[in-house]
């Protein structure tokens, strides 16, 4: 099956599990990695662990979840920003993702995600997506979570993501592509009556 997106058009292999399941595989294309095609404004190149302004001054939230303060920043034809911190459940979302989705060092807004690597093959992620605040789960972002994982050492290509909405297998193929595996479940059918 093909699904054309805003980046291009998606090649999704749908493998039934039931009668109204799936597991669905994605290629999510090759990530952007250069400053200027996230976009983020910062000195050309890549962002990996950077110092990042729009978290503000240092904040008791900080250590209390583990906070590193440094970004990676990936785009997936929409840009992520990435932290990483020791438990995500302590991470005040509500407010910092708006802080940081506008700040202006993000020219097109951005998706936050905070990130608690539990191994090299294991994350979980929470999510402030741009325009809509908490999310249960971004396929984009978790494609973003699993190579700012490979591109800082924290994880290995092949991760899979806890989100609360439920998991996701990622794979940053030696390819340069990303692949995100979940299950999809159908919740209604319909007839589109076409017509003059």
């Amino acid at each position: 099956m093909t699904i054309e997106t805003g980046r291009g058009v998606l090649t999704l292999e749908v493998t039934p599990t039931g009668d109204r399941t799936s597991r669905v595989k994605v290629d999510m294309g090759e990530p952007l990695l250069d400053a200027a095609e996230i976009p983020v404004t910062a000195p050309e190149g890549r962002v990996i662990d950077a110092a990042c302004p729009a978290l503000g001054a240092e904040a008791p939230w900080w250590s209390a979840c583990g906070l590193d303060p440094r970004m990676t920043c990936v785009s997936m034809g929409n840009p992520h920003v990435v932290f990483f911190c020791r438990d995500v459940g302590r991470v005040p979302l509500d407010s910092i993702g708006p802080q940081v989705e506008t700040h202006a060092l993000f020219p097109r807004r951005v998706n936050v995600h905070f990130v608690q690597v539990e191994s090299r093959g294991h994350v979980v992620m929470r999510t402030w997506e741009r325009g809509s605040g908490i999310t249960m789960a971004c396929g984009t972002g978790a494609s973003a979570v699993c190579v700012a994982g490979v591109l800082t050492g924290r994880t290995d290509r092949r991760i899979a993501a806890d989100l609360p909405g439920g998991r996701l297998d990622l794979e940053w193929a030696e390819s340069g592509h990303v692949f995100m595996t979940g299950p999809a479940e159908e919740v209604f059918a319909g007839t589109w009556w076409g017509g003059q």
